[in-house]
């Protein structure tokens, strides 16, 4: 069977979102697509449209927002959990996004038969951070998304390293062919810099959401925080990786800018 992950852009039609498709078979999960730069819904639903026999797909971004002001229940009681591991939520709600691409993402993908949380054909939504601290073992989530260059460049070698410890999973094991394993480099995350430094941190969650697509579908240990009426994230909960994970600090070279 196929699955998807997708790291939805807050602002899908100026920002890319970036989508990786794999194939599930006999407790291996296969990376066969990844596209790290679709502009709005337009593209990203062209692009599920063309996956065939697709599954079930792990979206980065809240998928149902009823609150009109404060956190959803879900951030809330995720942000207790893992708050003093630096991995709180964003906050969501109608003022704040009284249109949201995801919001209109999930509807349209629930007309095409995706359920929320569902058996047979599903979407759920996830958050990396938490996750990576579960499959992980981290003692707090990884910094690569903010802050100077030579720490984004950091997070993203750390990050690509434990991922691809994914491929001796006793859990889930993650296959990257060599077509796409430039994003799982050292020297090559190590030379970018601007837009495609950015570019490979989109396309390392994505492949990470497509992870969490698999660890659903093998009803994997996980918890569900909220619920699919007011919002809802699903975290796993199983270590996926059967040795230490790298310290980011063993990659905070100085690259510069």
């Amino acid at each position: 069977m196929n699955l998807m992950g997708l790291d939805l852009a807050w602002h899908s039609e100026k920002n890319p979102s970036a989508a990786a498709v794999g194939r599930l078979d006999k407790g291996i999960l296969s990376l066969e697509d990844l596209e790290p730069a679709l502009f709005g819904l337009g593209d990203i639903l062209a692009f599920i449209s063309n996956q065939p026999l697709l599954t079930g797909i792990a979206i980065d971004a809240p998928l149902i927002i009823e609150n009109q002001t404060g956190q959803r229940e879900c951030e809330k009681q995720l942000s207790r959990d893992y708050g003093s591991r630096k991995a709180s939520c964003h906050t969501s709600n109608t003022t704040l996004y009284p249109a949201a691409a995801s919001v209109d993402l999930s509807l349209a993908l629930k007309d095409k038969g995706f359920g929320h949380l569902a058996l047979a054909q599903w979407q759920i939504e996830c958050y990396p951070h938490p996750a990576m601290i579960e499959c992980f073992e981290l003692p707090e989530r990884l910094l690569y998304k903010k802050g100077e260059v030579a720490t984004r460049k950091a997070g993203q070698i750390a990050l690509a390293s434990l991922i691809t410890q994914l491929a001796s999973s006793p859990v889930l094991v993650l296959e990257v062919p060599e077509s796409f394993s430039h994003t799982l480099s050292e020297d090559y995350i190590a030379s970018l810099s601007g837009q495609a430094l950015k570019s490979n941190e989109d396309a390392l969650d994505a492949i990470f959401c497509l992870y969490i697509a698999g660890l659903y579908q093998i009803k994997a240990p996980g918890i569900t925080y909220g619920c699919d009426q007011q919002g809802y994230i699903w975290v796993p909960q199983v270590q996926c990786i059967s040795w230490s994970p790298p310290s980011q600090e063993k990659y905070a070279q100085p690259y510069g800018n």
